[in-house]
């Protein structure tokens, strides 16, 4: 057999750089549809269209942009039916990684994420609401990662790409980023205090409270 080039290839670096592309849009803020240029894109990367078109069938079946026919590729804008039902499935998978965290996460992995959201006490967040709704991202994330559980942290890992662009549309809509932090002070509490079922429970309604929200306010998504 012969050796195995552990090298990134052009294709994944092609991916890697359009996902990040896609993310960095706020496509939730602009009702105008985004074409991509794939012989742009190639000419840009500095690379042949051959690893762009296969990075964009990647990412065409994962939800991120769509072909059309004779038109071209266009990054793909969720409904509010989608975004709702992507919203209920990451309940479901953050509330078990917060049940996990009570049993096996350390005292110093669960004090980091009260460490997050120091700055913010206080009444701060509307003060610094560009640096919260970052900071909310990654709060989210690490709750993820502190489960520890290898096959739930995949099954969220292409979801969570969909949830960070519309948490961060969403998160400067009515009361939110107050409330965001009331609750993540809420579920840090019961994670320092391992109350296995009231984590879970604080972690699935803060979720479900943003298809809520999602749900009658969200008519951008229409």
């Amino acid at each position: 057999m012969a050796p195995i080039d552990a090298t990134p290839s052009f294709k994944h670096k092609a991916y890697t750089a359009l996902k990040n592309a896609i993310v960095a849009m706020d496509i939730y803020r602009n009702r105008e549809d985004i074409r991509l240029d794939e012989r742009k894109l190639a000419q840009d990367f500095g690379i042949s269209r051959t690893p762009v078109r296969e990075a964009m069938a990647q990412l065409e079946s994962e939800g991120f942009v769509r072909l059309v026919p004779r038109r071209g590729i266009y990054v793909v804008r969720k409904t509010k039916r989608e975004v709702i039902e992507m919203i209920t499935a990451w309940a479901a998978l953050e509330s078990m990684a917060a049940r996990l965290i009570t049993q096996t996460a350390t005292v110093d992995q669960i004090a980091g994420l009260r460490k997050m959201l120091t700055t913010f006490e206080g009444g701060k967040v509307r003060a610094h609401l560009d640096e919260y709704s970052e900071v909310n991202i990654e709060f989210h994330q690490s709750i993820i990662k502190l489960s520890g559980n290898r096959v739930l942290i995949d099954l969220a890992e292409n979801l969570f790409t969909h949830m960070r662009m519309i948490r961060r549309k969403t998160i400067v809509e009515k009361d939110r980023a107050d409330r965001s932090m009331r609750d993540h002070m809420n579920i840090i509490e019961a994670l320092e205090a391992r109350s296995t079922d009231r984590a879970e429970e604080l972690v699935r309604d803060h979720a479900l409270g943003l298809a809520d929200h999602v749900a009658r306010f969200a008519d951008y998504l229409d």
